[in-house]
């Protein structure tokens, strides 16, 4: 029984990773519209606060039929896409330009997810990271030192001086 248990289990796997190979082995259509992007991820590096966070993804259609992109969302609200609204033609470029909001101190690592009609990859994922640093906090002044009061010397009495009045 436990030989049996086992053929089907080495059976079931053998089956299961001939069926996973097959569908990596997609074939993509010749017709349709096809994305390429020049890059799909952009580093900023150290970055100070409150600097220019956008950056640009520029992508090809390089098929044969219009490319539309459908949306393009971003991972969080600190990042802000905005992109090509019209279909791109073939041979044609069209851009995504992503606004990271750098007032946000410290490390980041955003996603930016691109869903498009192109046959050879309908979802595209674009990344975005660095790190934004605080400014440096100013030197600290030397404070002038308190000067204590200095009292007033106590205002010197006058006493009228009387004169012996002449006797009479």
């Amino acid at each position: 029984m436990k030989k049996f248990a086992l053929i089907c289990l080495f059976a079931s796997m053998a089956f299961g990773f001939a069926n996973a190979q097959e569908t990596e082995k997609k074939e993509v259509p010749a017709n349709g519209a096809k994305i390429r992007f020049t890059e799909t991820e952009h580093n900023y590096g150290t970055i100070m606060k409150g600097a220019n966070g956008d950056c640009v993804f520029t992508f090809v259609n390089e098929g044969n039929e219009p490319l539309i992109l459908s949306s393009v969302k971003a991972s969080c609200g600190c990042t802000t896409p905005s992109y090509t609204q019209k279909p791109v033609m073939p041979g044609q470029e069209g851009t995504i330009k992503v606004h990271y909001n750098t007032n946000n101190v410290g490390g980041f690592s955003k996603t930016v997810t691109v869903t498009s009609n192109a046959v050879d990859n309908p979802r595209v994922v674009l990344r975005i990271k660095g790190n934004v640093k605080q400014e440096a906090a100013p030197a600290p002044q030397d404070k002038p030192q308190a000067t204590p009061a200095v009292e007033a010397a106590p205002a010197e009495k006058t006493v009228p001086i009387m004169k012996n009045k002449p006797t009479r």
